[in-house]
């Protein structure tokens, strides 16, 4: 066990409990009404004067867990009547860089949804998953003023950008020319205030009725990449629009945020509140805090069912997990909880220990599902199950989710180039928990055969013809990389290259060559065959059966009967291919090929006719795609010949395995 981990959760805990002990004595359940002292003093719109507040006495803190690029603190009131939100913000940047830096970049998510002309609505089509917008429920961000930290206005000097495509009518990525350089190693604050309208809930963010989910809703700072990270040869802005497959990248920071919502709302977010809710009147607010995470949400209602259970392993020094319900799940609160504490236990004994005080666990109401299956640092969002006995689909989603707070939470890649670094790893994690934990082993075959238009893992996340070509790349085909890699090296192996990797590399935003570097490192081996292939190329692999010639013949009064057999390979290499040849005596011969050469020709001969020839006849190579070609009978004319057809595999797949994003 890491103590360093240890003292810091310690301290989380320790913080938790002397700032509002008394509060989850009051508010084990979400509506047990709570005798508060009153606040008078409104959040908004001066957060800028309520910053530097102190927070209560706490011991000394270990070192920060990250390198703390950024620090917001912001103050957002709900009205819940049309659905808006009010916000402002304290923004500290700095210039992690050499060079001095002269404009800032602020992603506008909410503005993917203003117009059926954003690029993520064109890519889109208006429907994410099998989500898709309501007619006329658009939603938009504005900034409403910047000024600097003397009181400088920089509000005219805000500009939108369309670097990936140029379109004019996206305005998800703003630039803010400063009026003086930040100076390497320099730090900048500016004082922001803004509004969002939230739209129909079918991508991530949005209501539903009067519940809200709010992911991706404030002016977020884009990344200032240094030289050398993910292999950058010149430090300068990682600038993407918001595209209809991407998802987030972002800096580590502190977020401190107050959150007012109507009296009767309870609300979930990122962190640990520091304070317990405060009244006033028709209004209450909340005040949360997290440190070394790169992002902030919060989901709100006055529905919540609230269940929180303390929860340590021998790899989890500690940790509250929190659990907001709808009220029509609250039969199932045990199974998120147990999915939950078993995910959590698996990935801190895999990958290292789980470095926050607090996991939340949202589950959206009926017809809330484009809110579902999504990560945010330390909160997920879960599966609305529209049955009264859902299947292990519920608990493939929270393990799924809860395996981000590794890959996207803490080693934190660029999910708009390099998804797959993040979701093939929490495809490939979920399905090694789902095995260990609920008996649900995978199926490479199936999976597979899914993959019918196989891509290069490290595109761009837009390039991708569609969402489902998107889905079956970064997520499938992804995880069968690295379920392939394990084949070759063994578990064992690869829980220790696993392990190598994200202790070596969270916090610190790697890139498909770093993660390539620690499995040569590991296993001391050359992979950049391998990666060639099948990172960085579109191949999967591909062996075919394509003819048998048999001929009987007699020798010396005894028949005999000779048979050729030509095998091809069609896609990438992945050897050793095993190929079974079955007689009609019931005799079988294996032999294995190494799988390199376009072709290979076997020639047997053998007392008793060649009844069938079958590549990979035990579904052994984990990347074969196309197992339609794998097997041929030798003994019917060959316009008719009889292949193992694995066609529906693609059908299977979408059914069976595509819920968690």
């Amino acid at each position: 066990m890491n103590p360093v981990m240890l003292n810091r959760a310690a301290s989380s805990l320790l913080l938790a409990a002397l700032a509002f002990g008394s509060y989850f004595a009051l508010s084990s359940h979400a509506h047990r009404p709570a005798s508060l002292p009153q606040n008078t003093e409104r959040a908004l719109p001066a957060i800028e004067e309520s910053a530097g507040e102190p927070f209560p006495d706490v011991p000394p803190k270990p070192a920060p867990l990250s390198n703390r690029i950024v620090e917001y603190h912001m103050a957002v009131e709900l009205n819940a009547a049309d659905m808006t939100l009010a916000g402002s913000q304290n923004i500290t940047w700095k210039n992690p860089g050499t060079k001095p830096v002269n404009e800032l970049y602020f992603h506008l998510y909410p503005n993917a949804f203003e117009s059926k002309r954003t690029t993520f609505m064109r890519e889109s089509g208006g429907k994410l998953r099998n989500d898709r917008m309501k007619e006329g429920s658009f939603g938009g961000m504005r900034v409403l003023s910047v000024k600097t930290a003397e009181g400088f206005d920089l509000t005219d000097r805000m500009s939108f950008v369309s670097p990936d495509d140029g379109n004019k009518d996206d305005r998800t990525l703003m630039k803010l020319s400063l009026p003086a350089p930040v100076a390497p190693g320099g730090q900048i604050t500016l004082l922001t205030k803004f509004t969002v309208k939230l739209p129909a809930a079918f991508a991530r963010m949005g209501y539903v009725g009067d519940y809200v989910m709010a992911g991706q809703w404030f002016p977020k700072l884009a990344v200032y990449e240094p030289k050398g990270r993910r292999g950058r040869e010149e430090e300068g802005w990682n600038l993407h629009q918001y595209h209809g497959n991407s998802e987030f990248y972002a800096d580590f920071g502190i977020y401190d945020v107050k959150i007012r919502v109507p009296a009767d709302y309870t609300v979930a977010a990122t962190g640990f509140p520091i304070k317990p809710p405060a009244v006033d009147g028709a209004t209450k607010q909340y005040h949360f805090y997290a440190e070394d995470v790169h992002d902030f949400a919060w989901a709100a209602s006055p529905n919540f069912l609230y269940y929180e259970e303390p929860f340590s392993a021998p790899d989890v020094p500690g940790v509250k997990i929190k659990l907001y319900l709808d009220p029509a799940h609250e039969p199932l609160k045990h199974r998120y909880m147990l999915a939950a504490k078993k995910a959590l236990s698996r990935y801190s004994q895999w990958y290292g220990a789980y470095p926050y005080s607090t996991l939340s666990i949202v589950v959206p109401p009926k017809g809330g599902n484009g809110t579902g299956g999504m990560e945010y640092p330390t909160l997920i969002t879960a599966w609305a199950a529209e049955k009264a006995t859902p299947d292990l689909e519920l608990e493939r989603v929270v393990v799924h989710e809860i395996g981000h707070q590794y890959w996207y939470g803490m080693v934190a890649s660029n999910e708009f180039e390099e998804a797959w670094l993040d979701e093939g790893f929490t495809s490939y994690a979920e399905n090694k928990v789902m095995s260990e934990e609920y008996g649900i082993k995978p199926n490479p075959a199936v999976e597979a055969g899914s993959v019918t238009r196989p891509a290069a893992l490290n595109l761009n996340a837009w390039d991708y013809a569609t969402h489902g070509h998107y889905a079956d790349n970064v997520y499938t085909k992804a995880k069968l990389v690295l379920a392939a890699i394990e084949k070759k090296i063994g578990e064992d192996a690869m829980k220790r290259v696993l392990r190598t990797y994200f202790q070596r590399w969270k916090f610190r935003h790697p890139g498909t060559a770093d993660f390539q570097a620690v499995l040569e490192e590991v296993t001391r081996s050359d992979w950049s065959d391998f990666f060639r292939q099948f990172v960085y190329g579109d191949a999967m692999t591909d062996y075919s059966v394509e003819r048998i010639a048999s001929r009987k013949k007699v020798d010396r009064g005894k028949t005999m009967y000779e048979s050729t057999v030509v095998v091809q390979k069609r896609g990438g290499t992945d050897g050793p291919v095993p190929i079974r040849f079955r007689f009609a005596d019931g005799s079988t011969v294996d032999k294995l090929w190494d799988g390199r050469d376009a072709l290979v020709q076997f020639r047997m001969v053998n007392a008793s006719p060649l009844q069938w020839v079958a590549v990979d006849p035990n579904y052994s190579l984990v990347l074969e795609n196309n197992h339609i070609n794998n097997f041929i009978r030798a003994d019917i004319d060959k316009t008719w010949k009889i292949r193992l057809n694995l066609s529906l595999t693609k059908l299977i797949e979408t059914l069976l395995n595509g819920v968690a994003w």
